[in-house]
């Protein structure tokens, strides 16, 4: 497929950049790690042969036509007509040099621009932009700021519209707020003036290519075995669980893990506001939100998606975030026979869990007596899941209850597992190990009757921990 227009005019020869010139800041000196590779810095003569190059090739090419091709055919011929404008001039630009001007321009015609070499390394789990000249990553739960960055406001702006665009959604004036996600699955959050102030935002997060399994998790001291054991058998069972936690504290991988307990000829439907679980087995129907569109209408919550799942004959019911209203109706879904269903919620301790919940039924304007609702909660739940991150970047489980019931106008819950922290060592971890309560659940008996064995050796002050 021939994709070069032909050239009336070629722009004149470019001089090139000068020999030893410094680069334009030490931060692209920096190694990425973890696959990416380093990133070498461009002075700032290349950056500006760079800009030309890439104009002669969006003069050069037809891009409308790349769209019919794969990437890597895209890719392959968009580096031939680089290496042809080039050959162009006599240059004594390195090779390695070049070859980063043309993966550089492949990436701002076909992908994210400056953003695409974070996304090759595997490491990173967050991607934040805070304008065009500052962006900064998440790597093993810290944060560093990146060696990236965009030209002006213009180019940060373009790549949001095409990140947005690609999902039928759309960032304006009139609505400068909007949630997406990439093909890979990532979360994607995009904020604009006048709302961010001192230019757009980007929030992505990532989620690792390589599916993590509950096993993983215990490699990297998020829980132990008998932790995980215990709540593989809470699934299998059917109880009805709610993960809490705070941002970035693990609470959609802890529900991707959980899932995995879920037996494969059962009729799973998902619910999110963004579309990022990762269910393997064969019988997942997906439900997403839908945002008004420009006239204000068509919108879909959250609530309406938790309602018509009811009639879809789910055996299992799986809500990404409680956000508002759909906790009212999620908790008669588990209270009317959908039981074994999953959810997450933000909160910083189990008790904060068991508030925010009512407040959210609160959120549905109905006038619902406080002691009905709490009723409700705690016929529905059975498990509570508390997630943090802590400060040495490790996510990790620090408590697991059991909802017992009502005491008087109280919800009842009972610890089986903590997380217990005795401090910070020299390198700046957490210090403590994880330890049972010996307390064994009320549910162990409805573990028995379903055909679930589980040693209760596992509930044992004395059982396996980790540091």
């Amino acid at each position: 497929m021939a994709l070069i227009r032909k050239p009336t005019q070629l722009t004149p020869a470019l001089s090139p950049p000068p020999a030893g010139a410094k680069p334009a800041s030490d931060i692209f000196s920096r190694t990425m790690g973890g696959g990416a590779g380093l990133v070498t810095g461009l002075t700032p003569a290349e950056l500006e042969w760079k800009r030309k190059i890439f104009e002669q090739v969006v003069r050069g090419m037809d891009l409308s036509l790349l769209q019919n091709l794969d990437n890597n055919e895209a890719r392959r011929q968009i580096h031939e007509v680089c290496e042809r404008f080039m050959a162009m001039e006599v240059s004594a630009t390195p090779q390695t040099t070049r070859l980063r001007i043309i993966r550089d321009i492949q990436d701002e015609i076909l992908g994210l621009g400056p953003l695409e070499a974070l996304f090759r390394d595997p490491s990173i789990t967050d991607i934040l932009v805070n304008g065009p000249k500052k962006v900064y990553i998440e790597r093993r739960g810290k944060l560093e700021q990146a060696p990236v960055f965009f030209d002006n406001d213009r180019h940060l702006m373009t790549i949001i519209e095409r990140i947005v665009s690609r999902v039928g959604r759309r960032i304006d004036e009139s609505s400068p707020m909007v949630d997406a996600r990439l093909p890979d699955g990532s979360r994607v959050n995009a904020i604009i003036p006048p709302l961010a102030i001192d230019g757009a935002s980007l929030s992505i997060r990532r989620f690792p290519a390589e599916r993590l399994t509950m096993q993983r998790l215990i490699e990297f001291g998020a829980l132990t075995r008998p932790m995980a054991l215990v709540l593989a058998a809470a699934v299998r069972s059917r109880l009805n669980i709610l993960i809490a936690g705070g941002t970035g504290s693990g609470k959609t991988t802890m529900l991707n893990c959980l899932s995995a307990e879920i037996p494969p000829d059962e009729r799973i439907i998902t619910i999110e506001d963004s579309a990022e679980l990762q269910l393997q087995q064969p019988h997942v129907v997906r439900l997403e939100t839908r945002p008004p569109n420009i006239e204000g209408h068509g919108e879909v919550t959250q609530r309406d998606l938790v309602r018509n799942s009811l009639r879809m004959r789910p055996e299992r019911i799986v809500l990404g975030e409680i956000r508002g209203g759909e906790a009212l109706d999620m908790l008669q879904a588990m209270n009317t026979g959908h039981d074994g269903s999953l959810a997450t919620i933000h909160a910083n301790t189990p008790r904060d869990t068991l508030m925010r919940l009512e407040s959210m039924v609160a959120m549905t304007g109905l006038n619902i007596p406080t002691g009905a609702v709490r009723h409700q909660i705690a016929s529905a739940l059975d498990l509570l899941l508390q997630l943090e991150r802590q400060e040495d970047g490790r996510r990790r489980i620090t408590s697991i209850d059991e909802v017992q019931g009502m005491e008087g106008e109280v919800i009842t819950t009972a610890q089986i597992f903590r997380f217990d922290r005795r401090g910070i060592d020299t390198e700046g971890n957490v210090v403590g190990k994880f330890v049972a309560t010996g307390l064994v659940p009320q549910f162990h008996e409805r573990l028995r009757r379903r055909g679930i064995d589980l040693d209760m050796a596992v509930f044992r002050p004395d059982a396996d921990s980790f540091r």
